[in-house]
């Protein structure tokens, strides 16, 4: 295995090797670093490389500019129009999502080494999904999170069903879900969301602490103890994220996630008519 991490093959992704560091940067400021294709097949091809390379001891996921991640791209799911026939079946779209969602958020919580969540700002949908699959998260004090899915029509994706009940209960996991109130950073420490809070211009410093303590530590017992702490969890996580794919494909041929979609382009509230 190389020393060097390979290339992405798209500025939507960014990575770089150091120290035992891997560190992945979410590279769309200009759409708050939501989630594209192009993003979404490195991620899944940056994390199956660390996965196996002796040189990544520990892996850092953050976002570039002001914010962490928002997710979807509603303005470009917008634009997908009411559906002429074309592009995949649903059948098709559920596996694809399925493999996707396996291969990102599945694999930054099954994979053997330690992983941290940089939030410079706002998380949101399946991007608070990321960072609550990584095994520690370190957010600004600026920084907030949110499920945002209801505001767009979607059930949740990305396995964030799964790690927020595991993470703040069932209950408080349903208010976040259903209502989709932002939580500040200071909340998020509270209710155990967040391991760290900073200044804005510590994180950097904040993260490279950390990440750099973990790096240096012992990788089998960590590999070990992180598939014990997993195993104690209840459940199955490729359930969740094989039911939330299903869930999520389905709720993006609703007329409610089209109108939603619409309003976000049209900056207005959504009106939602249950089908």
């Amino acid at each position: 295995m190389a020393d060097t991490a390979p290339d992405t093959g798209t500025p939507d992704l960014l990575s770089s090797l150091d120290a035992g560091v891997l560190t992945l940067t979410l590279n769309r400021p200009q759409a708050r670093n939501a989630m594209s294709g192009a993003m979404n097949d490195a991620l899944a091809q940056q994390l199956a490389w660390a996965e196996l390379a002796p040189a990544v001891k520990c892996i850092v996921l953050t976002g570039a500019g002001q914010g962490f991640c928002a997710g979807g791209d509603v303005k470009g799911m917008a634009g997908r129009g009411e559906g002429s026939g074309a592009g995949p079946t649903l059948d098709e779209a559920i596996h694809r999502q399925r493999g996707n969602q396996r291969a990102t958020a599945g694999k930054l919580f099954k994979m053997p080494k330690p992983t941290i969540a940089a939030l410079p700002g706002p998380a949101a949908g399946a991007g608070l999904s990321l960072a609550l699959a990584c095994d520690l998260r370190i957010m600004a004090r600026t920084a907030i999170m949110t499920t945002a899915f209801a505001k767009v029509g979607f059930s949740g994706d990305y396995g964030g069903t799964y790690f927020l009940t595991q993470l703040v209960g069932a209950a408080k996991a349903r208010e976040l879900y259903y209502l989709s109130d932002r939580v500040s950073a200071d909340e998020a420490l509270r209710l155990g969301l967040a391991n760290w809070v900073c200044e804005p211009e510590e994180l950097a410093a904040k993260t490279l602490e950390i990440a750099g303590r973990l790096a240096a530590g012992p990788t089998v017992a960590y590999r070990y103890m992180k598939e014990n702490l997993n195993r104690a969890m209840t459940g199955d996580v490729d359930d969740c994220l094989d039911l939330e794919a299903t869930h999520h494909v389905h709720c993006g041929q609703t007329h409610d996630h089209r109108e939603a979609a619409k309003a976000f382009v049209e900056k207005r509230q959504p009106v939602f008519s249950g089908r």
